[in-house]
């Protein structure tokens, strides 16, 4: 990537070489030029929201910035960027959405994130560190930036205006009110499960800002609360990509003796799984990790994984996630353990399934979605 500051490399994370996607597109490159040509100081408290894959945060580290991210996988990938680069660590520092943010912002830069939740969140946290002389400056992509994006600043930090786009990106211009009132942050959101859908039935969802569905029971999991397995006795099952921890917490109160893992690369999933799971009062043990899927959890010690995973990076639609889970899975997996996966029909999960596996057997599906199962021998 070529900035006012020099060119640097950069990678996602996890680092593959046949990766075809960049780690910055032309709204980083936008931002970092508007920062030069108008010669804003980056002096006092530098916040940096919701950076890709550490691009922002490498190219102004010489300004010892704060970073913010709810990805595990964001942070992972700007430890390497910023340690290509030659950057002491400790320079950035590396925060998450669930951290306290710094008490005094006096340059704010917000790289728009997909879910418009999460963006409301972070600017309701850090609005009471924001003053009247803090500079703003949000970037994305065109289709990324939407007229409810502006308002939401506007609603939360005061006046906001938008740039001409450029290379199909576009930035956004706040300036902030501190005294004007605003809404109380309504996030965490929780809210009462349905009958009908097995051993959650009027269960409790708690909902941090920015996971998938966050204000409904989506229709996937709800067919896949239909139709998990019935295992008793003591088991390790490895809820996969947990969102909201709903399907992890089923198996725990069908299963008391079940020892549940809640793993996400999503530090708001991970801390709603807990918060659900506590406030569904499971008798069971239950461990929550915030992480890169299925590394870290030793090889043959799980009996049960169930995922459902993502097709999407971003805004670009990929297999690459859900084949390194199920590549993890089969890893962790004892012989005889199983992986249950729920995806669309189109997305033809099972044919990577029996290419991993050597086998796999539909366990129920519908016009959309289906339950597939994977044994590993």
């Amino acid at each position: 990537m070529t900035t006012p500051w020099g060119d640097l490399a950069l990678t996602r994370f996890p680092e593959d070489p046949r990766e075809r996607l960049r780690a910055w597109d032309a709204s980083d490159e936008y931002l970092l030029r508007h920062l030069a040509e108008q010669e804003i100081p980056l002096s006092g408290t530098v916040v940096v929201v919701g950076d890709r894959w550490g691009a922002l945060v490498t190219a102004l580290a010489a300004h010892r910035p704060a970073q913010i991210t709810d990805s595990y996988l964001t942070q992972e990938a700007t430890r390497a960027n910023l340690a290509r680069h030659g950057v002491e660590p400790g320079t950035v520092r590396l925060l998450t959405t669930q951290d306290a943010p710094p008490d005094r912002v006096d340059v704010l830069l917000v790289r728009v994130p997909k879910s418009l939740a999460l963006l409301e969140d972070q600017l309701q946290r850090l609005a009471p560190a924001v003053h009247q002389g803090t500079v703003v400056v949000g970037t994305g992509m065109v289709k990324e930036i939407h007229t409810s994006t502006l308002q939401l600043f506007e609603r939360i930090l005061g006046p906001t205006r938008t740039s001409l786009a450029e290379r199909k990106a576009r930035l956004i211009f706040c300036t902030p009110e501190p005294s004007q009132e605003r809404a109380d942050n309504p996030w965490p959101y929780a809210y009462t499960l349905p009958d009908g859908i097995g051993a959650v039935s009027q269960g409790r969802v708690v909902n941090h800002a920015g996971v998938f569905c966050a204000d409904r029971l989506d229709i996937g999991t709800r067919f896949f609360l239909g139709h998990l397995p019935d295992g008793k006795g003591a088991q390790r099952v490895v809820d996969l990509g947990c969102g909201n921890g709903i399907v992890g917490t089923a198996v725990g109160l069908a299963n008391p003796e079940a020892e549940v893992l809640f793993v996400d690369e999503s530090f708001q999933a991970v801390a709603s799984a807990e918060a659900t799971y506590r406030a569904n009062g499971v008798p069971g043990h239950a461990e929550f990790r915030v992480g890169d899927g299925m590394a870290g959890v030793p090889a043959g010690t799980v009996d049960l994984v169930l995922n459902n995973p993502p097709f999407h990076s971003h805004q670009a639609t990929t297999d690459a996630t859900a084949w390194r889970m199920f590549t993890g899975a089969k890893r962790a997996l004892r012989p005889g353990g199983e992986l249950w996966v729920i995806g669309n029909r189109h997305l033809g999960y099972h044919v990577k399934l029996r290419r991993l596996f050597g086998n796999s057997e539909l366990v129920a599906g519908d016009p959309k979605f289906v339950v597939l199962r994977a044994v590993k021998r």
